[in-house]
């Protein structure tokens, strides 16, 4: 059989054919890409500098009822055309693309990825890199849903172990996480979420301490000791002030130095309904 013959033969397309079952699926697709994207920072205030990181991205889309399955190699596709700049902003675009690709009245989103901000110790000013875990989800059906994740690291002080001891009080790690929807229009940077969630903890966390610093860090956990319980109302606090997010779930997980088990603390709220 010649080449020109194999390509000439049209190759049954088993996905587009018929299902008697007449069960529809909500989501198929693909998860667990690994692929290099592109984010805009906001740079000297111009949102034109990028940083890049790796990706885990799901791609999903609805199948009807009357259709046996679903085109995987497309999601790919789609997700090439957009490879230069994969933000927030861009996220629509996407969900657009793979509906019209693959022909389906519904496209969800899932990246999630290390993000890098520059930290500089408290005392020395010495500079550092921070890592902490962000995620982007986008559910598009009819309307354009959109919720970023950020998880970050931070220092909580028991106050009950200051108050009952002579001298010193147990400190922990903590994950403080944060889920927003944004008000229509309206854009939030990843480093300006960060911003405002660090400061709720009793101290920040950074890369790179001198000795100097590393006393400012001890002593001001030790001023502003926090359960986990004030950790996620501040949160809840400076949430509530901020006219940019319209909905959020914030919690606190902290790593407990004296126990064998983690202290944790939620808060949901959707200022739309008040």
């Amino acid at each position: 059989m010649t080449e020109a013959s194999i390509t000439a033969t049209p190759l049954p397309d088993i996905q587009s054919t018929g299902d008697g079952r007449k069960v529809a699926i909500n989501k198929v697709g693909v998860t667990n890409v690994r692929y290099p994207i592109s984010l805009r920072t906001p740079g000297k205030g111009k949102g034109n500098e990028f940083i890049h990181t790796v990706a885990t991205i799901n791609m999903f889309v609805s199948l009807p009822h009357d259709v046996k399955g679903t085109h995987m190699s497309r999601f790919l596709e789609v997700l090439n055309e957009y490879h230069e700049e994969l933000s927030s902003d861009a996220l629509p675009l996407v969900a657009n693309r793979m509906k019209e690709k693959l022909e389906s009245q519904d496209a969800y989103l899932e990246l999630s990825f290390p993000y890098f901000v520059d930290k500089k110790a408290p005392v020395s000013g010495q500079s550092g890199k921070l890592d902490f875990d962000v995620a982007f989800e986008l559910a598009s059906n009819g309307t354009d849903d959109f919720v970023m994740t950020l998880k970050i690291p931070a220092t909580s002080l028991c106050p009950c172990s200051k108050e009952i001891s002579d001298y010193g009080a147990h400190n922990q790690r903590c994950d403080m996480t944060v889920k927003v929807r944004m008000a229509e229009g309206v854009h939030l940077w990843i480093e300006e979420l960060f911003g405002i969630v660090e400061q709720c903890a009793s101290t920040q966390v950074f890369s790179v301490l001198k000795r100097p610093d590393e006393k400012w860090v001890t002593e001001r956990a030790y001023e502003n000791p926090k359960f986990v319980e004030d950790i996620v109302r501040d949160l809840a606090v400076a949430l509530n002030n901020d006219d940019r997010i319209v909905w959020y779930q914030c919690s606190s997980e902290n790593y407990e130095s004296i126990h064998n088990h983690n202290a944790y603390a939620f808060i949901e709220c959707d200022k739309r309904e008040e």
